[in-house]
């Protein structure tokens, strides 16, 4: 008999899914276990397998195409089974989002918007209306172009062609600026922009996610934020002389997670998470490493990270920073942290605001190193 395959919850925090790819067409067998589609969740791209034999009936989510989860990805059954019976019990089914009522996606995919990068809007040139004739001058070389009297002159006293300038006055005439742009655009051999223009693209179920969690932190959970400068001096030192052995290379960012882990070991309170009815306490301590990708921002976690050492956490954080962009990552490597670390030094940045990543309690925004004047003794 012939089953619905459902877009499944392949992360805790995800609410709908966009098929990546399918690696089978209606029409082909599939086996258990075999790979059947690769969904992009908010957090990465997985695999999706099938977990029954059969014949693929029917595709309720077309490539590229996003879909709520519990909605129809797929039917699977026999050979030319009939499925118009399921496609129209499917279609009086209603699915509760956002606590509210929607009508369940029909047996054909509704049409998804993709809005795609606008090109480049080609120059308008306006019809100009034949100007009433004029007094015979040395600046009307050219009695097709619109233009003010200052960007005539302008343009005759910089040798400029005024056929040649894009004019942004009413009805495209050439104003005084539109000469200055020009000019300035041939001495830098940079394109001014005269008209406006934007592109517009989707956005990704990462992105998505990232601004309805941070939302919900940053206006649920009072933050209030504490600043302290650190003398690195003697952590430079160290990390020297680690790296000249030859054996491994230490970052300062492992060694800010060792150092915070030993902290949290030492501070349990701040090592906790908030459970709406109750305050957890961890033991151990699970360090989240934000980590920047093209859609966003991942934290993939660093278990147990005040018993490893400098290089073991090296190693982690790289392996997770390659597959974060790769976006192969899987649910277990970002669920579990109890406090979260985001490093922008490297960028230059002196100091930031983070939002916390709930359910922690806590987050570290580190800035960069510098070297400055410092009063002892």
């Amino acid at each position: 008999m012939a089953e619905i395959v459902r877009m499944p919850k392949l992360s805790d925090t995800m609410t709908e899914g966009v098929v990546a790819t399918w690696h089978k067409k209606v029409g082909d067998e599939v086996e258990s276990g075999e790979l059947l589609a690769e969904i992009e969740t908010d957090k990465a791209t997985m695999d999706f397998e099938s977990f029954q034999d059969g014949v693929l009936l029917h595709i309720g989510v077309e490539t590229g195409a996003t879909a709520p989860v519990d909605s129809i990805l797929c039917i699977l059954g026999k050979k030319g089974e009939d499925i118009k019976r399921i496609l129209a019990d499917a279609d009086k089914n209603v699915i509760i989002k956002d606590k509210e009522s929607v009508p369940a996606p029909s047996s054909s995919p509704a049409p998804v918007e993709i809005v795609a990068p606008a090109a480049p809007a080609a120059p308008v040139v306006p019809v100009a209306p034949v100007p009433s004739p004029l007094p015979a001058t040395p600046l009307a070389t050219n009695t097709r172009v619109i233009a003010s009297p200052l960007a005539k002159k302008l343009a005759d006293q910089l040798g400029l062609s005024l056929d040649r300038i894009p004019g942004s006055g009413e009805g495209g005439r050439v104003v005084k600026r539109d000469v200055e742009n020009f000019k300035m655009a041939g001495a830098t051999g940079m394109p001014v922009m005269t008209q406006e223009k934007f592109t517009e693209v989707g956005v990704s179920q990462m992105r998505k996610t990232i601004a309805r969690r941070l939302a919900e932190s940053k206006f649920t959970a009072p933050h209030f934020y504490l600043s302290i400068s650190v003398d690195m001096s003697n952590a430079m030192q160290a990390r020297k002389a680690i790296n000249d052995q030859g054996l491994y290379k230490v970052s300062i960012n492992d060694m800010v997670v060792k150092a915070t882990a030993v902290a949290l070991r030492k501070h349990p309170a701040v090592n906790s998470s908030w459970l709406e009815d109750r305050i957890r306490y961890n033991e151990h301590v699970n360090i989240g490493v934000a980590v920047a990708v093209e859609d966003g921002l991942l934290v993939p976690v660093v278990r147990f990270a005040d018993g490893k050492s400098f290089a073991t956490i090296g190693e982690e954080v790289r392996d997770f920073a390659g597959r974060a962009k790769a976006k192969i990552l899987e649910p277990k490597d970002w669920e579990g942290s109890t406090f979260t670390i985001s490093n922008l030094g490297m960028f230059g940045i002196e100091n930031f605001t983070a939002i916390i990543n709930p359910p922690d309690a806590c987050i570290l925004a580190i800035g960069g190193i510098s070297n400055v004047p410092v009063v002892k003794n």
